[in-house]
């Protein structure tokens, strides 16, 4: 029984919520035994909020919780562990996350529109009035949004906004189900000027996004990796990391292990928009990234161009779905840098040997499937994992992200 909210050691009273094959998902209802580490949280709607899972313990604690948890996921699922633990990757507790998508639900029998995360239990958009993790000035506008929308006509039409906060910028992307009217974009217009952000309407897909305020944007998005002197421009809705200062040291500390030498050649897989890329070429002759988003690829390359790396490529190719034929296959990569979804990388993982790096970096987001594809460069394709350790992206949530080091 895993009950949300709990700690070890702990006698609460719980209700059951889900009952699966080989566990049960329950609700706290009540601590009827506190355990020491419990900690009173900070953000008031913590419990109800389905954003945060650990604010009621130490950040210590947490980060003590996922290590044994990517410590656990190596030896249950791998059968591996590696020859030496990494410190973690630690940045702000607080006002960290640059990237959100925000719910948004006119409720009536509130009287107002509600904007935030879904509820930890149902599905519903959280009553909240603010958001302790979300970066500035986001984390104080979720009433004044809310007001935004309860003034508009399409009120009831607007299900979500996707935040962006870059260096340079704030953008909100307002997904629309049906056309703001003239009063509704002056609305947007005031709101834009009055808290100095940009405003996207969305009313279909993501090829539909368009820039309603300013009607001009004096630049692109962007952030800059000052170790690497690159700068890094985005679009509001593609991926980036979340936690921009732990992005940095994330960069820098991948590229450290894996520790190209200036003659090498570096495949840089699930590349993105060059977040690792870019910084790499830096170091090395050769880099080629590859991503299966078109307009990803797109973008990586216009950043390679503008900060001159004429020797990092980029291409396009489904990951997910090779079968061994493909052309970047057959060339001599002696690095190899892996950051996939929560999927994990085992198409990869199964032709390592035609990719043949002497070392490879990995960066996780799920603990799951690197464990179990660092079995598989270990027990079967011959590489030593020489290093991993957790990076702490997602402070005060039960997200595990991590790094791992393999060398033949």
């Amino acid at each position: 029984m895993f009950v949300a909210g709990a700690l070890a050691g702990e006698q609460v009273r719980y209700m059951r919520r889900k009952s699966r094959r080989k566990f049960d998902e329950a609700e706290l209802l009540e601590i009827i035994e506190a355990s020491p580490d419990r900690i009173e949280a900070r953000c008031e709607a913590f419990g109800r909020c389905g954003g945060c899972a650990l604010q009621h313990v130490s950040v210590e604690q947490q980060r003590a919780i996922k290590f044994q948890t990517l410590r656990d996921n190596l030896a249950r699922i791998g059968n591996v562990e590696p020859g030496r633990w990494l410190d973690a990757l630690t940045g702000p507790d607080w006002n960290y996350r640059r990237r959100a998508r925000l719910g948004v639900k006119d409720v009536a029998a509130k009287g107002r529109v509600l904007v935030g995360f879904r509820e930890r239990h149902a599905p519903f958009i959280t009553d909240m009035h603010r958001c302790e993790v979300l970066a500035q000035p986001i984390d104080g506008l979720i009433d004044v949004l809310s007001e935004l929308i309860g003034k508009l006509s399409i009120r009831a039409r607007l299900p979500q906004i996707e935040v962006a906060i870059a260096e340079n910028a704030v953008a909100l992307v307002f997904r629309v189900l049906d056309a703001p009217n003239d009063e509704d974009r002056n609305a947007f217009r005031q709101f834009a000027d009055q808290h100095d952000v940009r405003v996207y309407l969305q009313p279909g897909g993501l090829d539909s996004i368009e820039l309603l305020h300013p009607s001009e944007a004096p630049e692109p998005l962007n952030y800059t990796l000052p170790d690497f002197d690159v700068r890094i421009e985005f679009e509001p809705v593609d991926f980036v990391q979340v936690n921009s200062d732990i992005n940095r040291r994330l960069v820098a500390a991948a590229i450290e292990l894996l520790a190209p030498e200036a003659q090498d050649r570096v495949l840089d897989l699930y590349c993105g928009i060059g977040n690792f890329s870019l910084p790499l070429a830096r170091h090395a002759v050769a880099v080629l990234g590859i991503e299966g988003d078109k307009n990803l690829v797109r973008r990586a390359a216009a950043n390679a161009t503008a900060n001159r790396l004429a020797h990092a490529e980029f291409r396009c190719a489904d990951l997910a779905a090779i079968d061994g034929t493909e052309s970047w296959l057959r060339e001599s990569w002696d690095r190899l840098l892996l950051d996939p979804a929560r999927s994990g990388a085992a198409e990869i993982v199964q032709h390592i040997d035609k990719i043949g790096p002497q070392r490879i970096v990995y960066v996780s987001c799920h603990p799951g499937t690197l464990a179990r594809d660092a079995g598989a460069l270990v027990n079967d394709a011959g590489y030593r994992l020489e290093a991993a350790g957790i990076i702490d992206m997602f402070p005060h949530t039960a997200h595990v992200e991590s790094i791992a080091v393999f060398s033949k």
